[in-house]
């Protein structure tokens, strides 16, 4: 055995002709624990013991051996997810966790899982049958990739080999929404629709559907002509609960010009006809938009006010999600600022603003080549 100073640990030639080194370093949780590593010759040993040992000393914990991919994930989930993000995003996680992580790669140590590990587990995941989307195969390897980026941050690995694993990018489609006439189209068929203010509000502020369903009466003003964006209706855990809007730039103050603020002012008026109607099978929960007993609106069952409104329009396959691009479109047309069309509509970059605009029509096209052409002659 070849000693070193103390608080080194120690070198020792085995019976198979490796040598071993040994040494109390410092734990993820704060304690130590005798650690060992080989080598082919004293050396190699020595020297990676050096390395461990130096760590230790400079208060970096070696990694954790003893924790396994489906412990750490469920630490993660629990102690880093949960308390941080929002709950529909924890569900997410969990799940992708627990249906494909866990099952695959549960089992491997932690501080062994390599980049060719990930990526045989993302080729398992694309050949699955029926074939995944690529979106799924995507959400797969970023819950992967943040997860061991929380335990890069947390000192239980050297290296987050998921980031070495490329995966391809889906492509989406972006509409830009409605034109002119169509939107007024839409706003004439739903006149009459008890949800008409929704419907306004969508197509004028650009507001997503949870932001619609979980706007209350305490954030709009009347009189002031303001609304304040400050909560979404989402469904967690079986229950439907107002949580924060989607990004910090989500919470927003915009004002209620022309016809939103009359349609606001109607859709209040025929509301207190509503409670004064059901009496006691009223429920007051203070939301704008509510079914007939008071109570929010599921935020997937609005689709059964939104599908018969579009076909009375004509306006085909069109998503609710589509006033929102309406909204963006339309402003910027009108020669609005970008920036500003950003804060209306609460986009965190002002790329995704542009990037709906981008998506120009075959007329627009049509119109800016033909400018070409007349400068050109």
């Amino acid at each position: 055995m070849t000693r070193r100073a103390n608080g080194e640990g120690s070198v020792s030639e085995r019976k198979d002709g490796r040598w071993e080194g040994a040494a109390y370093v410092l734990l993820a949780d704060g304690t130590y624990a005798r650690r060992r590593v080989y080598g082919r010759t004293r050396q190699e040993a020595s020297r990676r013991l050096t390395e461990i040992v130096s760590r230790s000393q400079g208060g970096l914990p070696a990694d954790a051996t003893e924790w396994t991919v489906e412990r750490f994930l469920t630490y993660w989930l629990d102690q880093v997810v949960k308390p941080t993000r929002k709950p529909k995003t924890y569900e997410g996680y969990e799940l992708v966790a627990r249906v494909h992580l866990i099952p695959a790669l549960g089992r491997k140590r932690l501080h062994r899982l390599t980049a060719a590990d990930v990526r045989l587990f993302v080729k398992r995941v694309e050949s699955a049958k029926p074939p995944p989307s690529t979106r799924l195969v995507q959400q797969v390897h970023a819950v992967l990739r943040n997860a061991l980026q929380a335990a890069v941050r947390e000192e239980l690995i050297g290296r987050n080999v998921a980031s070495l694993v490329q995966v391809a990018s889906p492509s989406y489609d972006v509409n830009r929404g409605l034109t002119v006439a169509q939107a007024r189209k839409l706003l004439a068929v739903s006149r009459d629709n008890r949800l008409h203010a929704l419907y306004v509000l969508a197509v004028y502020l650009g507001l997503r559907r949870g932001e619609l369903l979980g706007l209350q009466w305490r954030d709009v003003d009347l009189d002031a002509g303001l609304v304040e964006v400050r909560s979404s209706l989402q469904r967690v855990g079986g229950e439907l609960r107002a949580v924060t809007p989607k990004t910090r730039s989500s919470r927003r103050t915009v004002p209620l010009i022309g016809l939103c603020g009359e349609a606001l002012g109607e859709h209040r008026a025929a509301q207190d006809a509503e409670r004064a109607a059901a009496g006691l099978a009223w429920l007051d929960t203070g939301y704008v938009f509510t079914t007939g007993a008071g109570t929010p609106i599921e935020p997937a069952n609005l689709r059964r006010s939104w599908y018969p409104l579009r076909d009375a329009a004509g306006l085909g396959p069109v998503r609710l999600h589509d006033l929102r691009h309406t909204c963006v479109s339309l402003l910027l047309d009108l020669g609005a600022p970008p920036h500003v069309v950003r804060e209306i509509v609460g986009h965190a970059d002002l790329s995704v603003t542009m990037m709906i605009y981008a998506h120009a029509s075959q007329e627009d096209k049509r119109t800016a080549l033909g400018r070409l052409d007349d400068r050109l002659r």
